[in-house]
């Protein structure tokens, strides 16, 4: 059964899009559907979920508390190291994380755990995704991976939470 989720942002969260205002403020987009999902991971299932990413950003911050993801690092440069602390830290195994990313910095975590890649992911990672979803980085693929890991764990499908 999978118990945590980890999510990389750029690429996966979001499109892999960073804007800058011309007051050089950093923007980025993030997907409602994926994130109605998250929610009801984390809120209604009472389930762990992460984000490792590369790099530090206000605005992941502030959408990660949103979602109610309680563990997030930023910043970090070898995502499996943070992993391996995560486990320690949550007493569960690598058969229990389901992970999402898109890039080559995301192999490392590739390697440890569940694994899905968005439509668009690097193509040097396909042979290390468990399944490559058929949406793209921050256009849906974490939704459909965490209605993947649902049916996985013999959850309900996300409309029984609302019906």
């Amino acid at each position: 059964m999978i118990k945590l989720l980890v999510f990389d942002v750029d690429g996966t969260l979001s499109d892999g899009r960073v804007y800058y205002s011309q007051s050089g403020e950093e923007m980025k987009s993030f997907n409602i559907k994926d994130g109605l999902a998250i929610s009801v991971w984390n809120r209604q299932l009472k389930r762990q979920s992460a984000i490792i990413t590369g790099r530090e950003s206000t605005i992941v911050q502030n959408r990660a508390q949103e979602l109610g993801i309680a563990h997030i690092y930023m910043g970090v440069s070898d995502k499996a190291q943070k992993i391996q602390e995560l486990l320690k830290e949550l007493h569960l195994k690598p058969s229990e994380v389901a992970c999402i990313g898109d890039d080559l910095n995301d192999l490392g975590m590739f390697k440890m755990c569940k694994a899905y890649m968005p439509k668009d992911g690097a193509q040097a990672l396909k042979k290390y995704a468990f399944k490559i979803l058929k949406h793209k980085g921050g256009k849906g693929a974490v939704r459909e991976m965490i209605e993947d890991v649902l049916r996985i764990n013999g959850d309900k499908k996300l409309e029984k939470y609302y019906s």
